[in-house]
C-alpha cells in the first residue's frame, strides 16, 4: 500500500502524495484497529474510534478513547506501535527502508518526496539521509529499551517486561505518548506510578527530546560533535529547546511547588525531576508524571503555549516548531534594535524565512482558536480551558488531555482527528495540496507601494 501510494502518478506534487499518503496509512490502521481481534474482549470498537486510535498513532499524538493497556489485545497494541512508527519515521521514510531492504532503485520522484518529507533543500545524498535516520532510530530506540528493560523487566517479567520496555522506547522517541500502564478509577495514570523513578524519567524524557530534535540535528550533532561546528539550524534548535525546558521547569515548578495534589508533597528533588519532565513532555509527548486535572490553571495555560510551540522541524514532534519562534523573536529584536537584517551566530536570517514562520504562526494560532471554539461548542461538558488544552494537544500531536477524549462526542471525535492529522502533516502542506495546479503561474506584477499604519 505505501508503495502504491509512492509510485503515484507523475502529475501529483510531493505536498499531495504526503496528504494522500498518511491518510492512507491511517485508513489502514483503523481498518485493523476495526477488527475484533484487536480488542480483547474480541467485539469491534466501532469505526470512528478505530479511525482516532489510529489518526492518534501514526500523528503520534498520544490521545485515546480507550485505555491502550487493557483494551487492545496484543494484535492491536503491536499495530497501534507499527502505526506510531510509521507515523514517527514519515511513511515516505518506511517506504525507502522496504525499497532499501529489496533493492529496489528510488528514483527522481521518489527522492522529491523524500525531501519534502524530511524538510531537506536539496536532493544530494538524500537516500544516504534516510538511510542513517533509520539506523539512527533504531539504535536510539533500541538503547532507551534497554535501558527500560531494567525497571520493566524485574517489575513485569521478561515477556512482559521486554514488551513493556520496546512499546514505551517507541511511543516516547517517536513523541506519541501511548502507554501500556492502564487506567485508575476510569482515569488514564500514564506513567504517574514512575514519578519517583528517575531511571524511567529521564529515559523518557531523553527519549524525547531527541525525537523532538529532528533528525537532521542528530546528524549534524553525530558528525561535528562540537558546538562551535554546528550549523545554523541545529545551534537555533538546540539553543531553543534548552531555554524552553529550562523555563517550563521553572514556571511549572513555581506555580505547582506547594499544591499538595501535584507536586506539594514530593521531596524537592522528586518536585524538580518532575516539573522538568512535564515541561519536556508539554511540548512533543503525551506523557504525564502528575494528574493533570489537578493543575491550576495558569500551568495548563503555560502548558498550552508549550503544546503550541511543539518540536524542531523534521522531527517526530508537532507545533509550529521552534525555529519559527526563534524567527518571530529574532524578528522583534531587530525590530526594536533598528537593524534592517536579523542576525544569529554571525548569520542573516532570509525574509522568505521570516515570512513563512509569520504565516506558520499566524495559521497556527487560527487553527487552535477556531477549534477551541468549535470544541467549547458542541462539548458542553469541556470547559473553555479543557477545550483549549485539547485542540492544542490534537493540533500540536501532543497527546495530554484534561477534558477526556473518550467523554467527545462523535463530532468531537472527527473535529479532533483532522485537527491531529492537520498538526502531523502540516496545516500549509495541507494547502499548498489543495492549492497546487489550481491556478496558473502568471507574471508578477508590482504594484505601486502604499502606506498602512500598524501597531
Amino acid at each position: 500500500m505505501l508503495k502504491r501510494v509512492a509510485s503515484y502518478g507523475s502529475g501529483m506534487q510531493p505536498t499531495q502524495v504526503m496528504v494522500i499518503g498518511f491518510a492512507t496509512v491511517i485508513l489502514a490502521g483503523a481498518i485493523m484497529l476495526n477488527l475484533p481481534i484487536a480488542t480483547q474482549n474480541g467485539e469491534s470498537i466501532g469505526f470512528l474510534n478505530a479511525l482516532f486510535t489510529a489518526t492518534s498513532a501514526v500523528c503520534v499524538t498520544g490521545l485515546v478513547v480507550v485505555d491502550t493497556a487493557t483494551y487492545w489485545s496484543f494484535f492491536g497494541q503491536l499495530t497501534i506501535i507499527m502505526l506510531i512508527q510509521i507515523g514517527g519515521l514519515g511513511f515516505m521514510t518506511v517506504t525507502t527502508m522496504f525499497a532499501l531492504i529489496t533493492g529496489k532503485r528510488i528514483n527522481l520522484k521518489e527522492r522529491l518526496l523524500i525531501q519534502e518529507a524530511l524538510n531537506q533543500r536539496d536532493l544530494s545524498g538524500i537516500v544516504r539521509l534516510t538511510r542513517y535516520v533509520l539506523m539512527m532510530t533504531f539504535a536510539i530506540e533500541g538503547i532507551g529499551a534497554i535501558i527500560l528493560s531494567t525497571t520493566f523487566i524485574p517489575m513485569f517479567g521478561f515477556v512482559k517486561g521486554t514488551w513493556y520496555s520496546i512499546f514505551h522506547a517507541i511511543s516516547a522517541f517517536c513523541n506519541a505518548g501511548f502507554d501500556l500502564m492502564g487506567a485508575t478509577a476510569g482515569q488514564f495514570t500514564s506513567i504517574v506510578c514512575f514519578n519517583n523513578n528517575y531511571v524511567v524519567m529521564i529515559t523518557i524524557s531523553f527519549l524525547i527530546i531527541f525525537g523532538g530534535l529532528g533528525f537532521p540535528v542528530l546528524l549534524n550533532i553525530i558528525r561535528e560533535k562540537r558546538y562551535s561546528k554546528f550549523n545554523l539550524h541545529t545551534k537555533v534548535v538546540i539553543f531553543t529547546t534548552g531555554a524552553l525546558i529550562i523555563v517550563g521547569t521553572i514556571t511549572i515548578l513555581a506555580i505547582e511547588f506547594d499544591r499538595p495534589s501535584t507536586l506539594g508533597d514530593m521531596p524537592i528533588m522528586q518536585k524538580v525531576v518532575n516539573a522538568y519532565f512535564q515541561s519536556v513532555t508539554s511540548r512533543t509527548a503525551g506523557f504525564a508524571s502528575i494528574d493533570l486535572t489537578k493543575l491550576r490553571e495558569s500551568t495548563l495555560f503555560a502548558m498550552i503555549i508549550l503544546m503550541f510551540i511543539g518540536a524542531a522541524p523534521a522531527s517526530t514532534g508537532g507545533g509550529i516548531k521552534v525555529t519559527t519562534l526563534a524567527t518571530l523573536l529574532l524578528s522583534v529584536k531587530s525590530l526594536i534594535l533598528g537593524k534592517s537584517d536579523i542576525e544569529i551566530y554571525e548569520r542573516r536570517i532570509s525574509s522568505s524565512t521570516v515570512r513563512k514562520a509569520m504565516v506558520i504562526f499566524v495559521v497556527g494560532i487560527s487553527f487552535v482558536v477556531i477549534g477551541t471554539f468549535l470544541l467549547s461548542a458542541t462539548q458542553e461538558h469541556f470547559t473553555l480551558t479543557a477545550a483549549a488544552f485539547e485542540v492544542a494537544s490534537a493540533f500540536a500531536t501532543v497527546g495530554l488531555s484534561i477534558g477526556g477524549s473518550p467523554t467527545l462526542t462523535p463530532i468531537g471525535k472527527l473535529l479532533i482527528i483532522m485537527y491531529m492529522f492537520a498538526g502531523r502533516v502540516g496545516s500549509l502542506t495541507i494547502f499548498m495540496a489543495f492549492m497546487s495546479g489550481s491556478s496558473k503561474k502568471v507574471q508578477p506584477v508590482r504594484y505601486p507601494e502604499g502606506s498602512l499604519i500598524v501597531g
